[in-house]
């Protein structure tokens, strides 16, 4: 009796915290999703509809046609005093071996400067990966941009896609959303770290048709 009585009371403590969040908790739970997880990818998912909202200035479709991988880092903070430094969290999905796009992984975004520099500054981070030695290099570990895989400040807006195809011959391209300005940017030097693969099966699939609408504008 004493033994049925105690695996109750654990029982409870377990399941408490979900009840206490309501009907979607128990579904996000029964479904294996992560409700963390499921925000991050929700909010990577709401920056790219805003840059590709306007052609004129966001990554040109042929870009993310050819990608191999798309980093996206929203709110990087920039810290400058003297010495500057960045980092930011956000989520990296990789093409699969028939074409599509994987699940996503956490990533990381850490870097330095030099220079005189001071204030904090947030910006939102894109990094669309063209070859598949790239992405095969972030996903085995710590990956630097410039060191590991050249890196360049990406082409903004559908008119640069001749330039993308003739042009272009880097291998990372790198766009940087602040105060409302989206442009490429100059991340060489900066530190990549991938994670654990998230749980967001509710998330994702939203996110993936975004991608492949905005690869066929």
């Amino acid at each position: 009796m004493r033994r049925s009585w105690v695996a109750a009371v654990l029982l409870l403590a377990l399941v408490s915290p979900v009840h206490a969040q309501g009907p979607e908790a128990w579904r996000a739970a029964a479904a294996g999703e992560n409700p963390a997880d499921a925000d991050a990818v929700r909010t990577a998912a709401e920056l790219l509809r805003e840059i590709m909202a306007i052609p004129e200035q966001s990554v040109p479709p042929a870009l993310l046609r050819s990608a191999q991988g798309v980093a996206i880092v929203p709110g990087v903070v920039k810290v400058g005093f003297v010495l500057g430094g960045r980092h930011g969290s956000g989520i990296v999905l990789v093409r699969d071996e028939k074409g599509g796009w994987g699940d996503p992984h956490r990533i990381t975004l850490t870097g330095g400067s030099l220079g005189w520099q001071i204030g904090v500054q947030s910006t939102d981070v894109i990094l669309v990966f063209k070859t598949r030695k790239s992405v095969d290099g972030l996903m085995g570990g710590k990956f630097t941009l410039g060191a590991d895989a050249s890196v360049a400040a990406g082409p903004v807006g559908r008119h640069a896609e001749a330039a993308t195809d003739v042009q272009l011959k880097a291998e990372v391209y790198a766009y940087s959303r602040s105060r409302g300005l989206f442009a490429g940017i100059a991340l060489e030097g900066s530190a990549l770290q991938v994670g654990g693969r998230l749980q967001a099966p509710s998330a994702l699939p939203p996110l993936k048709r975004l991608l492949d609408e905005a690869s066929k504008r």
